[in-house]
């Protein structure tokens, strides 16, 4: 009984204690809620915030994307125009090249031409000189016929002066007399000797002396004198050459050397 009334008189201070810890529990979970949901709103502001970063680092990324583009269109822009730049010169250089392409194909189509027309009055003036007239009167004296002589062909190669001395025998012994002359010395001449025939006018083709004279301001011996006399001078008899062949040579140098002189003052 002593044991119940002792459990009796502590039932209000357990009471006490239990509703004092309740009422502690409680303060303690308002304090938690409180903590909890001052911590939610910490979050959500945190939240918002990074929401907010996230739109301007997106708008910045879209930014930033948006000044490439217009770097790149800029640079394509400026690309295409230097491009364009160079296409433009090139086609101006082509041009130019075309248009001296054709100048000077037409130059020279026209020293064809001129070329072509002096041949073609060379060739017009031998036909006429070898069209006899059927009027001649017959000669009381029989007539023989001369043998002629195959004409000489000269390339600016060989020696003029030699050309010259030959032609002069083939026209004496073919009795080429007149303008007779002057064509077939015109007609022998090829490659570079022919090219002679460019600066004559068309009325002089006819002419021997003026052709001569031109073949020997180009071809002719007299230039080669002073090299000829030095040769002369220091020309001496090579190991194992006879004196036959050393005399020859030397003789060869002296017309050479001394073409304007007669043969018998050489000799002396």
């Amino acid at each position: 009984m002593a044991v119940n009334a002792d459990l009796y008189a502590l039932l209000p201070e357990m009471k006490k204690s239990m509703e004092k810890g309740q009422e502690e529990m409680k303060q303690e979970q308002e304090v938690m809620k409180k903590e909890i949901k001052e911590g939610m709103k910490k979050g959500q502001v945190e939240m918002e915030e990074m929401k907010k970063g996230e739109e301007e680092l997106k708008k910045e990324l879209e930014m930033g994307q948006e000044e490439m583009k217009n770097l790149i269109r800029t640079e394509k822009e400026e690309m295409r125009a230097h491009v364009e730049n160079q296409v433009e010169e090139m086609k101006e250089h082509v041009n130019r090249s075309i248009g001296k392409v054709e100048e000077d194909v037409r130059g020279v189509k026209t020293e064809i031409d001129e070329f072509q027309e002096k041949i073609s009055v060379l060739e017009q003036r031998i036909s006429d000189l070898e069209i006899r007239p059927n009027n001649i009167p017959a000669s009381p004296e029989p007539m023989y016929s001369r043998p002629m002589v195959k004409s000489l062909t000269f390339d600016g190669q060989t020696s003029w002066t030699a050309l010259k001395t030959q032609f002069d025998v083939v026209r004496s012994t073919n009795g080429w007399t007149g303008p007779v002359k002057a064509s077939q010395l015109v007609a022998s001449l090829r490659g570079s000797a022919a090219e002679v025939l460019h600066g004559i006018p068309s009325d002089k083709l006819t002419d021997l002396t003026t052709i001569e004279n031109d073949l020997e301001a180009r071809f002719g011996d007299s230039h080669l004198t002073q090299f000829y006399r030095t040769e002369l001078k220091t020309r001496r008899q090579k190991p194992g050459e006879s004196l036959q062949v050393l005399a020859a040579d030397v003789e060869r140098l002296m017309s050479l050397a001394y073409a304007e002189c007669p043969q018998d003052v050489r000799g002396a």
